[in-house]
């Protein structure tokens, strides 16, 4: 604005020089001197000068301003330039910040809608899942009824009476025995008993023989009684019972016996079963189960099975809880008798008939102390089980206990008195599936009072001189396998052992109402005394330190029908050798025996 002033100012004052220079000049009309007197003014040259300098100042200052001016214009048409970039880029800005808060939520709202979708996804697989382990339980829980109705349907000689259904069974047998000496105890091994290589003349004699003895007949019975209880009985028998006179002579009138008579009832995770059973203590091929293909007692021919086994068929009354499909807990009380054989002496004979110790044979005079054995209480065995899978293989471990009372008359003392003592064993046992129909069995065992339950090989008590009990310790045990290979061969081997500590003690000859022990020999101090128990120095080689056996098998089914049945034929082969606490010098260590059976068996359908 100033510029345009000072402009302004200028052109007024040059303007106004201009107009009087000309007035001056002029003075009459014909160009001469004027008649009238007027006085003329002529301008100084310094004014004129002067003028002209500020006009020309005036110029150069305009021009100035104008250039000032065109860069002046020039620098704002360039910050409109950047100002218009800038406005462009913001836009840009804008447009690109709107975009990514657009992206932003919608990223935001696709999290959220993912977030959403896998909890749902979540509560379907929880939900899912929920319903899978109900249907596999309820699968499991029909496939077990199922498989029962087909294990009863599956024999054409089931057949039904009421509600109850009736399923026959067993298996007829002609089996062929050699042994290497003569035994003399039938298809049944006397292992505690096999005679020595100096033992005349069984030793110097092979024996041979056939029976249909080991043939078996059994029948079940099942009812359900409501949706939650079910009731199965169970008797099952063969012909190894009391042999008459002439039994071998002619007639062969092998007596039928019992083996097995017990009913089980059965209300959700419990069970009861009374009868004759086998015992608790007997290793279980599954759970507790009492059903004889569910327990483990080889798959020997001989009928007094292999050395190491824990076993017994006696009457009971046990109960079962089954806290999980794969978990079973089992108390039993089961017929007690006190055992002590032969091969212990006592301080007097009165002690003789308080134990049993003729059992062994039915069919001896001896066996009539069986019922007269002063039994305190009944055994107590208590039993766990647990039973799983492993990629699809059946895995079977147990563990059990057996607790045991002893009781005699002392007469030694004045008065007489009585003495009772405790005893028992426990076991551990395990079958396992290692691979596809391949099972590795071991069966271990150890007590103090349990030489019964080791098919009585050993005592279980001897009565000290002082007329008090003692128990003697034992133990067995069986390591083996058995393989079906196809579903018609079958293989198996086992070996086992038992074992019987030694416990005696000497009192003094004549000491008593009768003649005390027995005499022991001159090496044995103090040797004014006589020996009383088991396994003491002269003791009698039917006192065994310890019996052993290896056997092998094999299992082919020559022809199977589901309709009539199966025709097996079954070798096997086993070495036993036993060792008493004392030999005489130069009289062998061991006796020992090779025994061959063959077998033919039908097996009802």
């Amino acid at each position: 604005m100033t510029a345009k002033l000072k402009m302004i100012a200028a052109l007024a004052l040059v303007w106004a020089f201009a107009l009087g220079a000309s007035q001056a000049q002029v003075g009459s009309p014909n160009g001469g001197p004027s008649k009238t007197t007027s006085r003329r003014v002529h301008p100084k040259p310094k004014e004129q000068s002067s003028v002209a300098s500020q006009i020309e100042e005036l110029r150069r200052e305009m021009a100035s301003q104008r250039q000032a001016m065109e860069s002046q214009q020039s620098q704002i048409e360039t910050l409109k330039q950047q100002l218009s970039q800038r406005d462009a880029q913001l836009v840009q800005a804008q447009h690109a910040a709107v975009g990514t808060e657009a992206s932003a939520k919608q990223q935001q709202q696709q999290f959220s809608e993912n977030a959403q979708a896998v909890a749902s996804l979540q509560n379907s697989v929880a939900d899912l899942k929920t319903n899978i382990t109900s249907v596999v339980s309820t699968v499991q829980e029909q496939q077990t009824r199922v498989n029962k109705v087909v294990e009863r349907q599956g024999s054409p000689l089931a057949f039904k009476i009421g509600a109850a259904e009736f399923t026959p069974g067993g298996f007829l047998d002609l089996t062929s025995i050699f042994r290497t000496t003569n035994v003399g105890s039938g298809i049944g091994t006397s292992f505690g008993s096999i005679p020595f290589n100096n033992s005349l003349p069984a030793a110097a004699l092979t024996e041979s023989r056939f029976s249909p003895q080991n043939s078996r007949l059994s029948l079940k019975v099942d009812a359900n009684v409501s949706e939650f209880t079910h009731v199965a009985g169970y008797v099952e028998t063969d012909f190894l019972g009391f042999q008459p006179p002439n039994a071998d002579q002619t007639s062969n009138s092998d007596s039928l016996r019992i083996r097995l008579y017990w009913a089980n009832v059965k209300y959700g995770a419990w069970e009861i079963l009374g009868g004759q059973s086998w015992s608790l203590m007997t290793p279980n091929r599954v759970g507790l189960s009492p059903t004889p293909s569910d327990i483990f007692y080889s798959q020997d021919m001989d009928t007094n099975y292999q050395v190491g086994l824990i076993w017994a068929r006696q009457a009971q009354f046990r109960v079962t809880y089954h806290p999980t499909n794969v978990w079973a807990i089992g108390v039993s009380l089961e017929n007690p008798q006190q055992y002590v054989p032969g091969s212990v002496v006592f301080p007097n004979s009165s002690f003789a008939t308080q134990f049993d110790n003729g059992s062994g044979s039915t069919s001896a005079s001896s066996s009539g102390t069986n019922t007269a054995t002063p039994n305190l209480h009944p055994d107590i065995v208590v039993k766990t089980a647990l039973d799983w899978k492993l990629a699809g293989r059946a895995m079977h471990v147990e563990e059990g206990g057996v607790l045991r009372s002893f009781k005699v008359f002392n007469n030694l003392t004045s008065p007489g008195s009585t003495n009772t003592i405790t005893g028992g064993g426990g076991s551990v046992n395990a079958n396992l599936e290692l691979i596809r129909n391949f099972h590795l069995i071991a069966n271990t065992f150890y007590s103090c009072g349990g030489g019964r339950y080791i098919f009585g090989l050993g005592p279980d008590v001897i009565v000290k001189p002082n007329g008090t009990l003692s128990c003697v310790h034992s133990g067995s045990g069986i390591g083996g396998f058995e393989w079906q290979t196809t579903p018609k061969f079958m293989a198996y081997g086992y070996y086992g052992g038992a074992y019987y500590q030694r416990n005696f003690d000497f009192i003094a000859a004549g000491t008593g109402s009768t003649p005390a022990g027995t005499p022991c020999p001159a090496a044995a101090p103090p040797t004014s005394f006589n020996c009383v128990g088991f396994g003491f120095p002269g003791s009698s080689t039917s006192a065994n330190r310890a019996i052993q056996e290896g056997t092998i098998g094999f299992i082919p089914t020559i022809w199977k029908s589901p309709d009539y049945g199966a025709l097996q034929v079954i070798s096997q082969y086993s070495y036993l050798t036993r060792a008493p606490w004392y030999v005489a010098n130069g009289a062998p260590k061991t006796a020992h025996v090779s025994m061959v059976y063959l077998d033919l068996r039908y097996v009802l359908p």
